[in-house]
């Protein structure tokens, strides 16, 4: 049974995620962050989404709309049209989910991925680092080999959009407060949520 856990650490260094996390040997999805990387032995994926959205925020910082930022979320448009395709199709008999997933993703998102790459490659040198654009094409080129390491196994998902959304409710409410008053009560609010989700 899938759950939601939260929890409190008074810092981002990576110990946090080591303790938490302990020897973990499973999938770990991360927005890149490095010390998640640190953990040994897990799988680490990168969030498709989370490089999406940075496109997605270098075309609204744009006066005009279209060029570079609308070109890139095409390509990752393509990729989730793939993902709802193979989730409404029916696997073989016999087949898995997951080796249907594979082989759909090999077949239909693996293309992609090599344009999207190749684009990525040609356009790095011609943008401005310091600018929305810059930052979206640094951060894809940079978290590549973990944004596309879900087309190798079905059983890993291309973001972490699900659990996003039900931790919407925490980033929502931590607007209404800017501190706990003590790490104790931080910790009584991570499992409260927990409980809740």
């Amino acid at each position: 049974q899938p759950i939601v856990l939260f929890d409190y650490q008074p810092g981002r260094g990576q110990e946090h995620p080591q303790a938490f996390l302990g020897d973990y040997r499973g999938i770990l999805m991360s927005d890149g962050y490095t010390a998640w990387r640190t953990l040994k032995g897990a799988t680490h994926l990168g969030c498709m989404a989370h490089a999406r959205r940075r496109f997605a925020d270098a075309l609204k910082a744009r006066k005009k709309q279209g060029g570079p930022p609308a070109q890139a979320l095409k390509f990752f448009d393509q990729l989730y049209r793939i993902e709802r395709q193979a989730r409404d199709e029916i696997p073989d008999e016999g087949e898995t989910q997951a080796s249907y997933m594979r082989r759909f993703r090999q077949k239909h998102s693996v293309p992609v991925l090599d344009a999207l790459k190749a684009w990525l490659d040609a356009i790095a040198p011609k943008v401005v680092p310091d600018t929305k654009l810059g930052d979206a094409v640094s951060y894809t080129l940079n978290q590549w080999e973990y944004l596309t390491r879900y087309v190798e196994d079905g059983r890993m998902p291309i973001d972490n959009n699900l659990l996003e959304r039900d931790i919407r409710v925490f980033a929502t409410g931590r607007k209404s407060w800017l501190f706990c008053d003590t790490v104790d009560g931080a910790r009584a609010s991570a499992v409260t949520y927990s409980l809740m989700l």
